[in-house]
């Protein structure tokens, strides 16, 4: 135990420096100049939004450029390198009548903005997070089925566990009898989030669970799931709640269907701003290197870095946790069957 602890601590502080090195790449080409003076904001913003270039360090061949593929009504579908939107100094410049401005694409000519599918950072982490999904439990998979009545091996021994604390702790007690019909997406939900939030914490890495639109299209699978699977007593209930007057129905009424819709909202909004802010603290810190042009700041700030990462890694499982655990508890609620005597 001492010595995974050791290897595990040791591989913070490795990701740590290696943060430090990517953060310290970014900031120079964010303040190239030796009077410019290095705005912190900017390069924050920059790492936890979104972009259609990933960079990885500084200069062209630290840069992945994306595809984009965007259509207007003007100009109909096109699809090219994100590489075609900067010169050779990394300066933006329009392309094909189209011009690159705060992320967003529009027509040069009009203004217009154009209808943007292009594969950005976050949809190609999006991809990367899926495919490790499908290679690992697959492999999991594999291994249960050439073990058949054996203990479990490699992975799937690793897994199996964690995958056993889901069904019997989470999506079992919440759900109730019919938790078979949901374990599925229960537990790519829970996967989906934890590889996410951990894949997010490497350097370089696209802040994928901090993106609201991928939290909120999370949160509607959890309402549509919920919502289709409910049985008459649920909606019952909500519009016509028993043993209660008449006219306090009129009142409850709004109330219940406004509940509706603040579950998936309370859950898209909790996973956003944990996993954003932990990117903001960090980066923080980081910054206060640069800002106070100071080696023992920079010691510092990477002791509370190191300290921090480990909590960001607790707080990626807990947020898995948490968000599983609503959406089996909104299930749950929707298909319990009540006893009246």
């Amino acid at each position: 135990m001492t010595a995974l602890l050791k290897s595990f601590s040791h591989s913070i502080l490795l990701l740590t420096v290696f943060f430090l090195a990517f953060f310290s790449a970014k900031a120079t080409d964010q303040a190239d100049s030796p009077g410019e003076k290095f705005k912190a904001s900017e390069v924050i913003l920059h790492h936890v939004m979104d972009d259609h270039v990933w960079h990885f360090w500084d200069g062209h061949y630290g840069t992945l450029y994306l595809p984009v593929i965007i259509y207007s009504s003007a100009q109909g579908l096109d699809i090219f390198s994100s590489r075609h939107f900067y010169d050779d100094n990394h300066n933006l410049v329009p392309y094909k009548g189209y011009r690159l401005d705060h992320n967003k694409i529009y027509l040069t000519s009009t203004g217009e903005r154009v209808f943007d599918l292009s594969i950005t950072k976050n949809v190609a982490m999006l991809f990367i997070n899926a495919a490790l999904l499908v290679l690992i439990f697959s492999a999991v998979a594999r291994s249960y089925q050439k073990s058949a009545g054996k203990a479990p091996r490699g992975l799937a021994s690793f897994f199996e566990p964690v995958i056993l604390f889901v069904r019997d702790e989470v999506v079992k007690p919440n759900i109730g009898p019919q938790y078979k019909r949901f374990l599925p997406y229960m537990l790519t939900l829970f996967f989906f989030i934890l590889f996410g939030n951990l894949l997010g914490l490497l350097p370089g890495a696209a802040n994928l669970t901090g993106n609201i639109a991928v939290t909120l299209v999370l949160a509607v699978l959890t309402f549509l799931i919920t919502n289709f699977s409910a049985n008459r007593e649920y909606w019952s209930h909500i519009f016509w709640t028993p043993g209660v007057p008449l006219p306090l129905r009129l009142i409850i009424l709004p109330v219940e269907i406004v509940g509706m819709f603040t579950k998936p909202i309370s859950l898209m909004i909790r996973l956003f701003v944990a996993i954003t802010a932990g990117h903001i603290v960090l980066l923080s810190l980081i910054s206060l290197a640069f800002i106070f042009h100071s080696y023992w700041v920079g010691a510092g700030s990477t002791i509370m870095i190191l300290f921090i990462s480990l909590i960001e890694i607790l707080v990626a499982a807990i947020q898995a946790y948490v968000f599983t655990l609503f959406s089996s508890l909104y299930i749950g609620m929707a298909i319990v069957k009540h006893e009246h005597h």
